[in-house]
């Protein structure tokens, strides 16, 4: 089973069309099987008190305006929705309330994601699984009863699904990775696991591909150094390139795991033990 690529666009579009299309753009030519954005309704996610907190950002003086800028409207959400039919590249999003998910669900997506912010959210969880779509589940900030509730709930209501690992630091320090925690997920909860990276850099994502991840979900940003709070996080296209072609190759280089020897290698014996008596050549 070939890995499933993500390009979390998340709110790195800082609230333009244009650098979403051409954040969609870069994951399509670098090979990435689906895009992600993030929706958030402001008013149910953040308390009145911190959207009327000052901040000063390029859309004005508090918090809500900040938060409002990098919102997406539903007629926005529609012209992704064709922009990436046209450039033939899957699209969904985490929905972190209620209200964004039911605005989702106008359009004809064929997954969903459960942030780890939201893992401990219940009645989001059930409002998810009942669609039945395949769902990503990031694990970061998440105690094991918590993920054991998520897990139940989605198998009770017969949602296909699969487990993220995640560290949810931006950017993560290469030392908090513990990549050893993909094997225990999976074997703890006999489904499949991916890994969400929030790393500066390739070589954990590279290494997580090795063990056998389900998904690989990774921030892109056109340039690290823009606005925003995920941009420190993400990867630009030239690295973006990168990682989606080293993880294919990794996926090769993985092979069946068969002790026999490669067919490749059998003239190569032939001509380097030529040496060796017909007998202990054909025993080694």
């Amino acid at each position: 089973m070939s890995i499933f690529v993500i390009a979390e666009i998340g709110i790195n579009h800082n609230g333009s069309l244009d650098i979403a299309k051409q954040l969609i753009d870069v994951a399509k030519d670098a090979g990435a099987d689906a895009v992600k954005f993030q929706k958030r309704t402001i008013d149910l996610v953040y308390t009145k008190e911190l959207l009327n907190s000052p901040r000063e950002s390029p859309w004005g003086k508090t918090q809500r305006e900040q938060k409002q800028g990098l919102e997406f409207s539903a007629e926005q959400y529609r012209e992704i929705d064709s922009y990436c039919r046209e450039k033939n590249i899957e699209w969904f999003a985490s929905a972190w309330d209620l209200e964004s998910q039911k605005l989702m669900r106008q359009f004809n997506l064929k997954y969903n994601k459960i942030a780890s912010a939201s893992l401990v959210y219940e009645p989001l969880l059930r409002m998810v699984a009942e669609e039945k779509k395949h769902t990503f589940i990031s694990t970061g900030m998440s105690k094991m009863v918590n993920i054991d509730r998520a897990v139940t709930i989605f198998k009770e209501a017969g949602c296909p699904f699969e487990l993220m690992h995640c560290i949810s630091t931006y950017p993560m320090d290469d030392e908090d990775a513990n990549l050893s925690r993909i094997n225990a997920l999976r074997e703890r909860y006999g489904c499949d696991v991916g890994y969400s990276g929030h790393e500066v850099g390739l070589a954990v994502s590279y290494a997580a591909a090795a063990l056998g991840i389900s998904s690989l979900e990774r921030h892109i940003t056109l340039d690290r150094a823009m606005y925003g709070s995920d941009q420190a996080a993400s990867v630009e296209p030239i690295g973006y390139r990168m990682l989606v072609g080293a993880v294919r190759k990794i996926e090769k280089a993985m092979g069946d795991g068969r002790l026999e020897m490669n067919p490749k290698e059998a003239p190569i014996a032939v001509k380097l033990r030529a040496h060796i008596p017909f007998e202990s050549a054909t025993n080694n």
